[in-house]
């Protein structure tokens, strides 16, 4: 059988055909230019964000100062012990509270405050014979007992450490003394008057040989030193202090120090 086509209706199909291929062509067209767009856009937004940070500081002046004041010690600590052997722990015991307890009542008695008076230390132990070439022989126990103390009038601190040596008769051990210089108030405040007076002469030097004026501070930062106690071994006992009426103290002078780092504005 012979299908005849008429060449009106060939020609309708093509044009149908060239029709959708032009509609889908379009539309792909759009959808590519939308995505184009819409990356440029996303793009261009990204690039024109501030940075967070601005990439360098105003123009000033960074420069130290430092002041050192002397002061005169004001407290004196005193490191001493008891010491007491017996045939037995208690007995050793009890001889070494009744020498602790005389000297704590001779120093409250010269004037030393009872929050400055403290146990700081007990030991124990036992005491062996070793002048035979046997196996060493146990004899007795030693008892140690520390106090400190701290003496804030130094011009009775010498009467009451000799007093008290005397009050712990045979049994004190004078460990050693320090100064302290503990009131650092108004000797820290000085310092720092005087250190930041030293950064701002070196600072206003700068400026004027940089053909500028100095502005505002703009940040500053220091560095307090203050005295550590100053120790003195006495190793004083009973034997030694006996007709001492007091122990020379000479306090001295211990230094405060401040430095600062100070920044200038420079206009």
């Amino acid at each position: 059988m012979t299908i005849t086509v008429s060449p009106r209706r060939i020609a309708m199909a093509v044009l149908a055909i060239i029709a959708l291929s032009a509609t889908y062509l379009i539309g792909a067209t759009r959808a590519v230019g939308t995505g184009v767009t819409t990356s440029t856009r996303a793009a261009t937004i990204s690039s024109t964000q501030p940075a967070a940070y601005p990439v360098s500081g105003s123009p000033g002046i960074n420069v130290g100062g430092r002041a050192k004041v002397a002061g005169t010690p004001d407290t004196l600590r005193l490191d001493l012990s008891v010491v007491a052997s017996a045939t037995s722990v208690s007995e050793a015991l009890a001889s070494a509270n009744r020498s602790a307890s005389a000297v704590q009542k001779s120093l409250l008695g010269s004037g030393v405050q009872k929050k400055d008076l403290q146990t700081s230390g007990l030991n124990i132990a036992p005491e062996y014979d070793y002048s035979n070439n046997s196996l060493p022989r146990l004899k007795g126990y030693q008892v140690t007992e520390s106090i400190s103390a701290r003496l804030r009038d130094l011009g009775r601190a010498g009467d009451a450490i000799g007093k008290a040596v005397s009050a712990g008769g045979n049994a004190i051990r004078v460990n050693g003394i320090s100064l302290d210089l503990e009131d650092t108030g108004a000797l820290v405040s000085s310092a720092r008057d005087k250190a930041f007076a030293d950064a701002k002469a070196k600072a206003e030097q700068y400026a004027r040989a940089a053909g500028r004026s100095l502005g505002d501070v703009i940040s500053i930062s220091e560095d307090v030193t203050t005295p550590s106690p100053i120790p003195m071994p006495y190793g004083l006992d009973a034997a030694s202090a006996k007709g001492m009426a007091s122990v020379p103290i000479e306090a001295g002078s211990q230094d405060v120090s401040v430095s600062v780092t100070v920044l200038f504005e420079m206009r």
